[in-house]
């Protein structure tokens, strides 16, 4: 039986929830972004404006929506507040099999580790795993992270086991390729992989022809041919519009670049960007130059897509995160709009998901909160050439489907007060 004195401790425990319950229960928004500048390219918004957010979803974006509507407001005054970044090349297939390459390996990293602190919501695998083993990728790596990961199948079976494994022309197989995409997992794999062939066009072709059946773009990395391949020839005769183009700015032996020695951007470039190729950044370890990149910028091509080619080689060399990337770009010319809308809306319309990438009231809440930092910052290539820029975005507060899993200074956090 309860006595007075415990009656009398318990009592204004219950008042102080039941207060609480009413304040909650008059608030319209779960959470609100409050004072920041909105950079959404899709919905042709850059100003400031608030974002709530309840469920999980944009529930309202205006220049001054009321703080007492909302259970919990987070002052954003000073900072930008953009569609969560999508990094539409990665390799997140990590694992431990023997001898792999980036398939089931090493090399590939695990994505909650890199992503949210760099403002990503959305990464697109580029190739990492093929039809045979896209059921342990998806195990292993997709249904464990909370970053939302979504895949370009490669059109080799075992995608990226070893260089050896993907010059197997009986293992391109397109009508599998195909079938796993449409049939199984429409909702994850959102394209298909050409990349690191020896060859001729065959496996360029295969994987368009599985592009075809499955009606999804292809991403190609052309390279490492002896001779060097055509790219003329791979963006006019054997891509369609809106297949994609990796390794946009890179210079390497074995693979023709897209600026010639005389730093002009060859004609036909031109050409494919307006028939509607995707040049993707696809920066990487080895596959980012000045050279190719600052030439270009000047003569008025800039990259459709904006991507990192995360792994565990590039992350710490030239390339160290999305932001850094992005900030490059700008250190080169580009506005920061401009590369905002080559993380976001854009990428989000070359793989067919235009549920992602903006803002509009009803997307599920996947948002970045980047400072624009002034200062000497320097920003390098793979041949460790160096370029000063004065900004610098930094990543703040990242938030999937309205849950905040990035907070770099804690401003979305009550203040300690002591015991």
């Amino acid at each position: 039986m309860t006595n007075h004195r415990s009656r009398r401790l318990y009592f204004p425990f219950f008042i102080i929830l039941f207060l609480l319950s009413i304040q909650l229960a008059g608030a319209q928004f779960d959470m609100l972004l409050k004072g920041g500048h909105l950079i959404d390219p899709r919905n042709d918004i850059n100003r400031p404006m608030d974002v709530a957010i309840t469920d999980g979803k944009i529930a309202a974006v205006a220049p001054d929506i009321d703080p007492e509507q909302a259970g919990k407001v987070v002052d954003i005054s000073g900072l930008y507040v953009t569609p969560g970044l999508i990094d539409m090349h990665v390799h997140v297939f990590m694992g431990n099999a023997p001898g792999a390459y980036i398939a089931d390996g090493a090399t590939s990293v695990m994505p909650d580790g890199f992503t949210f602190r760099s403002g990503v919501t959305t990464v697109v695998d580029a190739g990492s795993s093929g039809w045979r083993n896209f059921r342990l990728f998806k195990e292993q790596t997709i249904d464990q992270a909370s970053t939302r990961v979504l895949a370009l199948l490669n059109i080799v079976g075992t995608g990226m086991t070893g260089r050896f494994e993907e010059q197997d022309v009986t293992d391109m197989n397109p009508e599998m390729t195909a079938h796993m995409i449409s049939r199984l997992y429409p909702e994850i794999l959102v394209g298909i992989k050409s990349a690191h062939y020896w060859g001729d066009f065959t496996q360029v072709d295969r994987a368009v022809e599985a592009g075809r059946l499955a009606n999804v773009p292809v991403m190609v990395d052309f390279g490492e041919h002896d001779p060097p391949n055509s790219i003329k020839s791979l963006f006019l005769e054997h891509l369609r519009p809106g297949d994609m183009f990796t390794h946009t700015f890179a210079n390497i032996d074995q693979r023709e670049a897209i600026v010639d020695e005389n730093g002009m951007v060859k004609p036909f470039v031109f050409e494919a960007q307006k028939k509607g190729i995707v040049f993707d950044v696809g920066h990487g370890g080895g596959s980012f130059t000045w050279r190719q990149a600052i030439p270009a910028l000047e003569q008025g091509f800039m990259p459709t897509v904006i991507s990192t080619d995360l792994h565990t080689q590039s992350m710490n060399a030239a390339m160290k995160d999305m932001c850094n990337v992005l900030s490059k770009f700008m250190a080169i010319g580009m506005t920061l709009e401009e590369v905002i809308s080559r993380a976001t809306w854009i990428p989000a319309q070359v793989i067919h998901r235009p549920d992602l990438g903006h803002l509009s009231e009803g997307a599920e809440a996947d948002i970045a909160v980047l400072n624009l930092r002034e200062g000497d910052f320097g920003y390098v290539d793979v041949r460790r050439k160096k370029v000063t820029g004065s900004q610098k975005l930094e990543a703040e507060l990242t938030l999937r489907a309205g849950r905040i899993m990035w907070d770099l200074n804690g401003i979305s956090m009550d203040e300690f007060e002591g015991n």
